[in-house]
C-alpha cells in the first residue's frame, strides 16, 4: 500500500479517535466515573459482583468503602479456579487467556486474566493510539515504508483446561490481525521461539536484510539485540544497516541507564524515542509529545484508576484516592479496576503526576523495589537519575545494577551495597562512589538526612561486576529475555548476595 494512503488512513483514524481523547482530556473525572459504573454494571451478576452487591453501589464513596484493595496473593485462589475453566467469577464473559507475569524475578508466577475487551479496547487500542499520536507529531514520517522490529517475550503459549497462558507479548502476537504480520519483523514463528539465545540469533539473521523503520521492546534486551546486529555486520552505527530507522518505542524498564548507549549507536538528533507504560494488567499511558518523557494517562481503555500516597502505603492510615484528588509531585502506588475483572488491584508500580491538565505521569518505581532500611526511602527514580548524572560526569556506561542495604551490626553503621556492571567503567571507582553519594543526597532529602555526618548511613559501597554477570544470573534462573529484569533496589539482600557469590566464581 503506498505510504500517502497509509498516512491518510492513519490521519482519518486519528481525527476520529481524537474526539474521544479530547473528551477525557476535558472531562477526566467524569469519564473515569462513568467507566467505573459501567464496569460495575457489566459485572454485577458475577460471583464477585454478588458478593459485594455491585448493583447497589451508586457512588465512588460506596465503592471505596465496600470493595477491598487487593494484591495478587489475595485473588490467586479466584485466578486458579478461573484457569481451571470456571467462568463468571470476576468477569461475566469467558476469560480465555492469562498473561504469565514476568515483571519481577520473584519465583512465584502470576497469571493475569486477559479478556477479549482488555485485548481489543486496551492493548490493541493503545497500539493504534501510539502510532496515531506519533504520526500526528511527525507528519513527514516514513514509518510505513518499512517494518517494525519487535522484541517480545520468549515464552510459547500453553493450553490448559480450555484456557491459554504465556507472556502477554505472545498472547498479543498470537491474536494479532493477519495484516500486522506484514508490517513487523521478525516473523511470529521466530518471535514466539522459547529458547532465548537461539531466538536472538534467529532475529538477527531474519531482520538484518529488512527495511526496519522502527524498534519496539524493552531497552535492556533491545540493546543486547542491536549490539549483536552491529557485531555481525561489523558496524558501529545502526543507520549503516537500516538507513530509514526513525523511532524506538520502549517501555518495561527505565530508559535512563541506557540512553547514552542508544545515542552512541543511533547518532541522529532526528531519531525519536517514544516511551510507553504497559504491563500484563493493562496499557496505561503513552508519550504523546516528541522529545518528552511525560506520559499521558489514557483514561478510556476500560481501566479505572485509584492511587495510594506512598507516605501512607501499607500503614493503618493508608488512604486510597480517585484521580480527582491527586496532586503534583506526590509518589503514588497505582490501584486499578479493569475490563478483565481485576477489582481494586495493586499493580506494584509507583508513579507521580507532572501535569494535572492533562494528566501526565512519570513512572517512579515499584512498591517493593526501594530501599527503606533506615528511613531513607530511596526509590528507583532517584537511583537512576543519580547514575545518569555520574556516568555523564565520569564518561562511564552501565549495563545493569542492583542494590541492597548493609544492615547495622553492633556499633557498625548501615550503608547501601551496589553491584554495577559497566560497559565503560569509571577511571576511579572511589571518585565514582563519592559523586554518586553526592548525587543521591541532592535528589533525596531523606537519604541526605541519614547520611549527614555518617550518623546513620556510611557512604555507599560499589562493586564492579564482571562482564555478563547479570546475564549469567538471569540465565541460571531461567529468566532470559522478554520482560525479565533484575530488581534494581531491594530491602532484602537475597539478590545482592546471590550476585556477589556468582561474581566471585
Amino acid at each position: 500500500m503506498p505510504i500517502p494512503i497509509v498516512n491518510s488512513i492513519a490521519s482519518w483514524f486519528l481525527k476520529k479517535r481524537f474526539h474521544q481523547i479530547e473528551l477525557f482530556l476535558k472531562y477526566p473525572n467524569e469519564v473515569q466515573n462513568e467507566l467505573l459504573f459501567s464496569l460495575l454494571k457489566i459485572a454485577k451478576d458475577t460471583e464477585i459482583g454478588k458478593q459485594y452487591d455491585f448493583a447497589s453501589i451508586k457512588t465512588y464513596k460506596e465503592f471505596n468503602e465496600r470493595i477491598p484493595v487487593v494484591n495478587y496473593e489475595t485473588i490467586q485462589p479466584l485466578i486458579k479456579r478461573s484457569r481451571e475453566g470456571q467462568q463468571n467469577i470476576y468477569w461475566p464473559r469467558p476469560i480465555k487467556w492469562f498473561a504469565k507475569s514476568s515483571g519481577t524475578t520473584n519465583a512465584k508466577s502470576k497469571f493475569i486474566p486477559v479478556s477479549t475487551e482488555s485485548l481489543e479496547d486496551c492493548h490493541y487500542a493503545a497500539s493504534k493510539d501510539l502510532l496515531c499520536m506519533y504520526l500526528n507529531n511527525n507528519e513527514d514520517s516514513q514509518l510505513f515504508t518499512g517494518k517494525s522490529l519487535r522484541l517480545g517475550g520468549s515464552k510459547e503459549l500453553y493450553k490448559e483446561n480450555g484456557t491459554v497462558f504465556g507472556d502477554l507479548s505472545a498472547i498479543l502476537i498470537d491474536n494479532m490481525p493477519f495484516w500486522a504480520e506484514f508490517s513487523s519483523t521478525p516473523s511470529s514463528r521466530v518471535s514466539l521461539m522459547s529458547e532465548w539465545e537461539t531466538k536472538m540469533q534467529a532475529i538477527v539473521d531474519e531482520t538484518i536484510e529488512e527495511n526496519v523503520t522502527s524498534l519496539a521492546g524493552v531497552p535492556s534486551w533491545m540493546l543486547v539485540l542491536l549490539n549483536n546486529v552491529l557485531d555481525k555486520i561489523g558496524k558501529n552505527n545502526l543507520f549503516d544497516i537500516w538507513p530509514n530507522l526513525e523511532a524506538y518505542f520502549h517501555g518495561g524498564v527505565s530508559f535512563n541507564p541506557y540512553v547514552d548507549q542508544y545515542k552512541a549507536i543511533l547518532p541522529s538528533h532526528q531519531f525519536k524515542y517514544y516511551e510507553i507504560y504497559n504491563a500484563s494488567e493493562g496499557f496505561f499511558a503513552i508519550q504523546d509529545q516528541n522529545y518528552s518523557s511525560d506520559l499521558l494517562l489514557m483514561l478510556d481503555y476500560g481501566i479505572f484508576y485509584e492511587f495510594i500516597p506512598m507516605n501512607t502505603y501499607g500503614t493503618n492510615t493508608q488512604k486510597v484516592i480517585p484521580l480527582s484528588e491527586v496532586e503534583l509531585g506526590v509518589n503514588y502506588a497505582v490501584v486499578i479496576t479493569t475490563n478483565a475483572g481485576l477489582w481494586r488491584y495493586k499493580i506494584g508500580d509507583t508513579i507521580r503526576f507532572v501535569s494535572l491538565s492533562p494528566h501526565r505521569i512519570r513512572v517512579s518505581g515499584r512498591t517493593k523495589h526501594h530501599i527503606n532500611a533506615f528511613g531513607e526511602e530511596l526509590i528507583i527514580e532517584n537511583a537512576e537519575e543519580a547514575l545518569k548524572k555520574v556516568c555523564k560526569h565520569t564518561s562511564s556506561e552501565i549495563v545493569d545494577y542492583t542494590a541492597a542495604p548493609i544492615f547495622m551490626k553492633g556499633k557498625e553503621k548501615g550503608a547501601h551495597e551496589w553491584i554495577i556492571e559497566f560497559k565503560t567503567p569509571p577511571k576511579n571507582m572511589s571518585d565514582f562512589e563519592k559523586l554518586f553519594d553526592d548525587a543521591l543526597k541532592s535528589l533525596n532529602s531523606d537519604y541526605e538526612a541519614k547520611r549527614y555526618n555518617n550518623m546513620t548511613l556510611n557512604r555507599p559501597s560499589i562493586h564492579s561486576a564482571r562482564p555478563n554477570l547479570f546475564y549469567d544470573w538471569l540465565k541460571e534462573n531461567d529468566k532470559l529475555g522478554g520482560q525479565h529484569k533484575v530488581p534494581r533496589l531491594s530491602n532484602s539482600r537475597d539478590y545482592v548476595d546471590a550476585l556477589l557469590h556468582l561474581n566471585s566464581k
